[in-house]
């Protein structure tokens, strides 16, 4: 685990506005992504997170212009995915002022994409992103761990076990794992905790937990399970809870946080 854990607040962008919905579907207006991205380095975000949700050639120009706009005005480290296919699109998008680039549909189309912009960019710069969702295990014709790697904002599950996925992308040279829940996505029940663990079990990167924050606790929670790093959404953006009350709560568990 690295030193101090890290507290995310990311945000799904479709046609230039932040968009939340339950389960990645029935998506609604959640506000201005500049204008979130700058409140949420006030409140003390470490990082933020764009996902362009829907990604089309026209949206992804829509989307180096909010990348630019909010590298120009937020001075913490911005990680941007959603419609990666090509070392050409990493090279866009870090000269538009991200520092970190999420893949996830393309790499799994094509896994020579990850060592392709490792070996251009450095392992730093790539987030493996995981949408994953509970499946039948190998017994019932799916995976070993019981957790299927899913594209397409988890509506097309594919054959592929998350952890075997996750451990071929590493050796690829995948920096961080973004580990996404689908089942737990916008309910704020918690984390799921197991996949967490599971996750950690291989992971040699840092791990960065996602889907589900409801409430403070959840957050060390997720981070005594293995998380180098804690991402949310909606509860960040409906001022259910600040990026300080996440600080605190990890801090009162004896978490180091920045």
């Amino acid at each position: 685990m690295s030193l101090a854990v890290r507290v995310i607040p990311c945000l799904d962008v479709a046609a230039g506005r932040v968009v939340k919905g339950v389960n990645f579907e029935n998506l609604r207006d959640a506000g201005d992504p500049v204008e979130l991205a700058r409140l949420y380095a006030e409140q003390g975000a470490d990082e933020v997170t764009f996902l362009d949700v829907t990604a089309t050639v026209d949206e992804r120009a829509t989307m180096y212009d909010i990348v630019r706009q909010t590298a120009e005005q937020v001075f913490i480290p911005l990680t941007v995915g959603g419609g990666v296919r090509s070392t050409e699109d990493v090279s866009r998008l870090l000269a538009s002022g991200a520092d970190k680039v999420g893949v996830n549909s393309a790499a799994i189309a094509r896994p020579a994409l990850i060592g392709e912009i490792a070996d251009r960019f450095g392992a730093q710069v790539l987030v493996l992103s995981l949408d994953i969702k509970r499946g039948p295990t190998l017994s019932g014709g799916r995976t070993e761990s019981g957790f299927v790697v899913t594209t397409h904002g988890g509506r097309r599950a594919t054959e592929l076990d998350a952890l075997a996925w996750a451990q071929t992308a590493i050796d690829l040279g995948a920096g961080e794992l973004l580990v996404n829940s689908i089942d737990a996505d916008g309910t704020k029940d918690g984390y799921d905790l197991e996949l967490i663990r599971l996750m950690r079990g291989i992971s040699t990167v840092p791990v960065i937990a996602s889907g589900g924050a409801g409430k403070t606790s959840d957050f060390p929670e997720a981070i005594a399970a293995g998380a180098d790093a804690v991402l949310a959404a909606s509860v960040f953006h409906n001022r259910e809870l600040t990026i300080a009350d996440v600080k605190s709560a990890l801090s009162e568990s004896g978490v180091v946080v920045r």
